[in-house]
Formats: structure tokens, C-alpha cells, sequence
């Protein structure tokens, strides 16, 4: 039984694709990551649109939004806040830092330091930062989006596996086609709409979309395909690191709010193979052969899911 897409969804994504023309599908994985309680990893090239589209997903829900230019020099104190002595006071207060948003959009995070890639961990996490002995909470709903720039790699840190774990999915924006490219200069080359959007949906919308998504039906077929995915990726020659547990129940989740967003009241297979790529893309550890074939990502994932068998639906 399928049923159609949420109306305010529907607006949501329809305000998104006058803001960031061409790339519904995207923003749609992205709207479906936030609802599942993930952040995203968008690793593309400058000039995308990166920055623009978490603008507009902030602009459009009336939430908080802040950004962070990764760099060499940046201190987790930079992202997190800390502990100072207030000379009015004369005590010792946390003052928080940019991370205390609703949607914190990290660019280019892989220019950052372990260090301070690591003081995310906890925030993406456990949703709350810990200092002097205290935990704060962050708001919620609270999303990280981080970008990297897969070409200029002088002077980065690549992501290590655990940070890259707290992403739920990774994707690419890409080039927009010839058409969207002649539709963005007229359309925004003189004045910009992203000033004068008026919001779309509110806290309260996300979260009864929250609720609606959970209630999705996975019903064992799907389940045992997901389950067998994520069991292949650990047993596969091709594959030195592969998916955790963890990153199957949020696997489940993810293809829970995808099937919502797409308007579904189940979970099919196609929507497990479809999002695939995006979650297990960036988990996976390839191995001394598959580097040598240049088998990472997607084609890695692609190249597991011909070992395992789709389930055939049955009325």
C-alpha cells in the first residue's frame, strides 16, 4: 500500500529546489538524513552550493544555523565553547560555542586537525558537549552537515573511520546541467530569493515527521536483505573494514524516513538498494586489492551488492 507524499514535504522540497536549483534527489536524502536523526557529509567541489543549501534548510524551518570554516589553526573550543572566568561574576561559566545550532554546517571540516575533528565526536553522537566536568545538552533537533573537498587534498587531515561513522550518509551535489546553470544566473545573479524565503514547517513539524517515519513498516524481507548487506560488507575480500552494527540499525532508520519522504508506508528492497552507496560508501575500508582496482565508495558498494540477492516482494 503506498500512499502519497506528506504535503508540507512536498513544500519543503519544492522551496528547496527554487533556492538550489536541480537537485531534488539530494535534498531529498538530506531532508530524509535529518529526519532519521543523521548528519551528512557532503564531499564535492567548491562552488556547489554546499553552503547554500544548508542556508536554505535552516532559512526554511525557522531554526538556528551557524557556520564553521575549518581550518589548521581552529581549536575545539573554536566548534564546542569552554570553560572562561567572567570578571563580573568573578566565577568560571561555559560559553557556548557555534555548535550550539540547530543545522552547524562545518566546511570544510577535513581541514581541521584530529584534534579538533574529534571534538565533534560526542556532539554528533551524544548531542551534548561535556566540559569542566559538566554536560551541556545541544538543542534539537540538532545537524551537523560537513564539507570536503575530494581533489585539493594539500594541507587536510582526512577524517578518520569513527568520525566518518557519525555521518549517516555521504553524497555529492555535482555540476547542476547546462539548463539549471542558465536558469541561476537569471534567477539569482541579480537578486537572491534565500534573503526573503519565508520559512516552510517548524520544530514541531520535524518532530511529528519523526514519529510518522518510525511507524514505517520493514517487514522481515527487507530486513533480512539489509541485515545481509551490512553482513557482506565484513565478509567481502574487497572490503578490510566493513559496516558495524550500528551502522545497521541506523541503516533501518534512514530507509524508514526515505521510504517516508518518498511518500511509502513500507520499506521495499529498492529503497534499501537505492541508499546503499550513500550509507556504506563512506564506511568502508577498502582492501590492498581494491585500491589497486580503485574500487572505493560507490563503486565498492556496487560492486557487494551484486553478491547479494533481492528479494522477490510477494502479494
Amino acid at each position: 500500500m503506498q500512499s502519497s507524499i506528506h504535503p508540507l514535504i512536498a513544500e519543503l522540497l519544492d522551496a528547496l529546489d527554487k533556492l538550489v536549483l536541480g537537485k531534488r534527489q539530494q535534498t531529498s536524502l538530506i531532508v530524509a538524513a535529518w529526519i532519521a536523526g543523521g548528519h551528512v557529509l557532503l564531499d564535492d567541489v567548491p562552488g556547489v552550493a554546499k553552503t547554500r543549501l544548508a542556508r536554505a534548510l535552516a532559512r526554511l524551518t525557522q531554526l538556528s544555523f551557524a557556520r564553521v570554516q575549518g581550518t589548521p589553526d581552529l581549536l575545539p573550543q573554536d566548534i564546542t565553547g569552554g570553560v572562561i572566568y567572567d570578571l563580573k561574576s568573578q566565577e568560571l561559566v561555559f560559553r557556548p560555542g557555534p555548535v550550539f545550532h540547530h543545522i552547524v554546517l562545518v566546511d570544510e571540516v577535513n581541514r581541521t586537525t584530529p584534534r579538533t575533528q574529534a571534538a565533534l565526536l560526542e556532539c554528533m553522537e551524544e548531542r551534548q558537549v561535556s566540559a569542566d566536568g559538566v554536560s551541556h545538552p545541544l538543542p534539537n533537533p540538532f545537524l551537523v552537515i560537513a564539507t570536503q573537498n575530494p581533489v585539493e587534498m594539500e594541507g587536510t587531515f582526512p577524517l578518520p573511520e569513527a568520525e566518518l561513522d557519525r555521518f549517516l550518509i555521504s553524497l555529492s551535489l555535482g555540476y547542476p546541467t547546462e539548463h539549471d546553470v542558465r536558469q541561476m544566473v537569471m534567477t539569482f545573479s541579480q537578486s537572491d530569493a534565500l534573503d526573503t524565503q519565508e520559512p516552510a514547517l517548524t520544530e514541531t513539524d520535524l518532530a511529528a515527521w519523526r514519529e510518522q517515519a518510525q511507524a514505517v513498516t520493514l517487514n522481515a524481507a527487507s530486513l533480512d536483505y539489509l541485515v545481509g548487506i551490512c553482513r557482506a560488507t565484513r565478509e567481502h575480500p574487497l572490503v578490510d573494514l566493513g559496516a558495524s552494527p550500528r551502522t545497521t540499525v541506523r541503516y533501518a532508520q534512514m530507509a524508514r524516513a526515505w521510504a517516508f519522504v518518498q511518500g511509502d508506508s513500507f520499506v521495499t528492497p529498492d529503497h534499501i538498494k537505492y541508499l546503499a552507496p550513500y550509507i556504506l560508501g563512506h564506511r568502508l575500508v577498502p582492501s590492498a586489492s581494491a585500491s589497486v582496482s580503485r574500487l572505493r565508495g560507490a563503486s565498492l558498494v556496487e560492486k557487494i551488492l551484486e553478491d547479494v540477492p533481492v528479494p522477490v516482494e510477494t502479494p
